[in-house]
């Protein structure tokens, strides 16, 4: 479910049980006891659901009442002389805090039926107005005015609706409709006043069962499965469901509030699941182990992001029964036992390849896919037993495990994206339902048994909501450290710094500047990115970041580091994407007292938007901008950073280093969502940015095949991915002759990782140098991505060669 959700629903009655007490009193003085609770006309109608009509009457009082010799009675909105009241008679005894259903007329159409009802009759009830007359005998009336019926001692209550000229108090009943009823207020409180009184809403009867006597409620016509369906999204989606059994098994009192229920009574079907959630915008009532009857609308929730619809969404659906009354049978149930999840049960393939189409046209089949699987299994309780930490938790309470633990485990504990659409299917989220954080990091591991409904999250597919978390063995996972600098080689580094402002706490300042310093043992160049301008995110046209830049450089030093200088350009105000103000930008850091900077080109021409060329200049290649941005007019890197370029000398020796920030995932299509494989809408333009840098590249190659290139930064992108085909090929597939080589690539498969996302170990970052670089060391410093508590969302790296 989503952290938050915007979302209203008014508890409409018609799930309450009602009973009848008593002696005859005039309508114009308030019923105590017996009321007129709920009445539909639209039964059978077009559009309808229910095929018919009912009235639905309540005891708020504390005694049973007697119905033998009482009736309903109906006459139309608008009764004239020759109208009269049509008459269903009652029977049996009701029970205080029952309901008492009086299925009336049916029409053609409609596909449910009432559930069984407590009287009959042929009533064609006004499906949008009229009067409804509970009476204490048999006889029909003769009153045709408000004030006449207001006088009759033998109405017990009245509800006009619509445009009923007949009605209590100063205005009637909201009209009804073929698809809603008038309902009678949640409190069930009568005060003589139709207008205050009812509201329109789903019908929900709700059968008393007094002619089996006592007036307790009884199951209707849909099971859990039923609602749920063996497709995507539920069958009856937009339907009154009416009385729904089920054992609570867990409660949510905070976000998207509300209980899942469960039938201890499965049917046959692997396909449809025997849980649901019960949304109740409130804090709910109910405890664990009641046993419930859930009367309201079964739908299909797509949680949604910003900007999204339903009908854009890739995000699956919840089925859930909103608009929720509850009726409590029992206390203490025990609860059906959980499904315990393993490599055992849960399919190895995460999702179906259907060409990008809707996994919701095709039938759930449990053994297909673990979407498929736990679709089956949606709101049901299941376990998982001594699972290892993937994903850390981070500030919502949200982490991932594996219950597969030897699945693409990488090196310090996660479980690693290995290639394209291959989401590890051992991968799971876990929150805890009642909000705890737990704080784990990668490689930890909640031992016994972790139990919960399983849920969906727009953040991250399926998600066990967890009513008993396992104990946390913590496994004191370390921050990477890299190996020292020897004084005669270059080091270069990327570490994307996560939006970083002056605003940001100074914490956030000494934790970057620590990493800086100490595991990365301070790098001659250092590529920085999100760095944010002097005002951070506040959108005022600020373009400079000397304040965001001086207060790192200073943390670095009193870190123990070296005084960094830096070379950057300011981008043009809104154009560079990223957060909206921020005005994010590369950075180069450097270390004077070891590598020189070589400035280059006129200091009055305008960097923002002017393209650094590639010359030959004595016998060598040459920027004319330096820094200089590379061809940053082209559409490839429109609402995108724009790369950084800068050439450095190191003991005599020039390196060409280029900072990149390429064009983010966003926009792309869920991985846990229902259009199987998902769209990547986001990697067009992170492949035209590849070649555009390749074509750089190629040119500083074609002046001196042995050059030093360093390409560096968040590429935002995969090492198989299409974009770093080109970049190193310039061909999509790779098979281009190879320029540069991706130094992820070259550490074995456990260690290639830059980035933890919803559980999933990937690359993102990468640091990339040309064949002239032969003698080097290669360090992902693995500092934040794995761990709860975090000064960047991403990890830094660093490579160390001879020049």
């Amino acid at each position: 479910m989503s952290r938050t959700r915007a979302l209203t629903a008014a508890a409409i009655s018609a799930g309450t049980v009602a009973a009848l007490l008593a002696l005859p009193s005039a309508q114009a003085t308030v019923s105590a006891d017996v009321v007129v609770n709920e009445v539909y006309g639209g039964g059978g109608n077009s559009g309808a659901t229910l095929k018919n009509d009912f009235i639905e009457l309540r005891n708020n009082g504390s005694a049973p009442v007697s119905l033998a010799s009482w009736s309903v009675q109906y006459i139309s909105a608008a009764p004239g002389a020759a109208t009269t009241w049509q008459v269903t008679n009652l029977s049996g005894t009701i029970a205080p805090g029952a309901t008492y259903l009086i299925g009336e007329a049916a029409g053609a159409g409609g596909t449910a039926d009432l559930p069984t009802p407590d009287a009959t009759g042929v009533i064609n009830l006004g499906g949008t107005a009229g009067t409804v007359a509970l009476v204490t005998s048999q006889t029909a009336l003769t009153c045709k005015t408000a004030a006449d019926c207001a006088a009759d001692p033998g109405i017990k209550d009245l509800i006009g609706y619509g445009t009923a000229v007949v009605h209590e108090g100063a205005a009637g009943a909201p009209a009804a409709s073929n698809t809603t009823s008038a309902a009678r207020n949640a409190s069930g409180t009568d005060t003589d006043q139709n207008g205050a009184d009812f509201t329109a809403g789903p019908p929900t009867p709700t059968p008393g069962g007094s002619s089996s006597g006592g007036g307790t409620p009884v199951p209707g016509p849909s099971r859990i499965h039923d609602i749920q369906g063996a497709g995507w999204v539920s069958p009856l989606n937009g339907q009154a469901v009416v009385n729904v059994p089920g054992i609570v098994t867990a409660v949510r009192t905070s976000g998207s509030k509300g209980f899942w229920i469960q039938d201890p009574d499965p049917d046959a079907n692997p396909a449809t699941s025997e849980g649901l959630f019960v949304f109740t915008s409130s804090a709910p009532t109910v405890a664990v182990g009641d046993s419930v009857l859930v009367s309201g609308k079964a739908q299909a929730y797509y949680p949604l992001s910003s900007g999204d619809s339903v009908a854009t969404t890739s995000n699956l659906s919840v089925t859930e029964i909103g608009t929720a009354t509850v009726t409590k049978l029992s206390a203490g149930n025990p609860l059906p036992a959980p499904i315990v999840l393993s490599a055992a049960n849960v399919p190895a393939v995460y999702a179906p390849d259907l060409g990008g189409a809707n996994i919701e046209g095709t039938p759930v089949t449990p053994a297909r896919s673990v979407l498929d699987f736990y679709r089956s299994v949606q709101g049901m309780r299941v376990e998982v037993d001594d699972v290892r930490v993937v994903g850390p938790s981070d500030k919502y309470g949200e982490q991932y495990v594996t219950i597969k633990p030897t699945e693409a485990a990488t090196y310090r504990g996660g479980t690693e994206l290995l290639g394209e659409n291959q989401t590890p299917s051992g991968r799971l989220e876990i929150v805890a339902a009642d909000g705890t954080n737990p704080h784990v990091n990668v490689g930890d591991v909640l031992t016994g048994a972790t139990v919960g409904p399983l849920d969906y999250s727009q953040y991250g597919g399926f998600v066990l909501a967890a009513t008993a978390l396992g104990t946390v063995q913590n496994n004191h996972l370390a921050p990477v450290v890299a190996d020292p600098d020897p004084v005669k080689q270059l080091s270069a580094a990327t570490y994307n710094v996560e939006n970083l402002a002056p605003s940001d706490p100074d914490a956030k300042f000494q934790r970057l500047a620590a990493g800086i310093v100490t595991n990365l043992a301070t790098p001659d160049i250092v590529s920085v990115e999100e760095v944010q301008d002097n005002s951070g995110a506040t959108n005022d046209g600020t373009v400079a970041a000397d304040q965001t830049l001086t207060k790192l450089t200073a943390a670095i030093t009193a870190a123990g580091g070296p005084q960094y200088a830096w070379r950057e350009i300011d981008p043009t105000n809104g154009k560079d994407g990223g957060q909206p103000g921020g005005n994010i930008r590369t950075v180069f850091l450097y270390n004077p007292a070891r590598v020189t900077f070589v400035d280059a080109g006129p200091a009055d021409v305008n960097r923002t938007t002017t393209s650094t060329q590639v010359v030959h200049e004595h016998g060598k290649p040459a920027l004319t901008l330096s820094p200089g941005r590379i061809d940053p007019t082209n559409p490839v890197w429109n609402s995108s950073r724009k790369p950084l370029v800068g050439e450095f000398t190191f003991r005599d020796h020039e390196v060409f280093v280029i900072a990149d920030h390429f064009d983010a995932k966003l926009g792309d299509q869920n991985q846990d969502g229902r259009f199987q494989y998902p769209a990547q809408s986001s990697a067009l333009q992170r492949s035209g940015q590849a070649q555009v840098e390749h074509d750089f590249v190629q040119k500083i190659l074609d002046e001196d095949k042995k050059a030093d290139v360093v390409v560096l930064g968040d590429l935002n992108d995969y090492q198989f991915s299409p974009a770093l085909n080109s970049l190193r090929t310039g061909t999509a597939d790779g098979t281009g002759p190879s320029i540069l080589t991706d130094l992820i690539s070259t550490l074995p498969a456990d260690q290639q990782y830059t980035y933890v996302y919803d559980g999933v170990s990937q690359v993102l970052d990468h640091i990339l140098v040309s064949k002239g670089i032969k003698d080097l060391s290669y360090q992902v410093v693995h500092v934040n991505a794995e761990f709860s508590d975090q000064a960047s969302d991403h990890d830094p790296q660093v490579v160390r060669f001879k020049v």
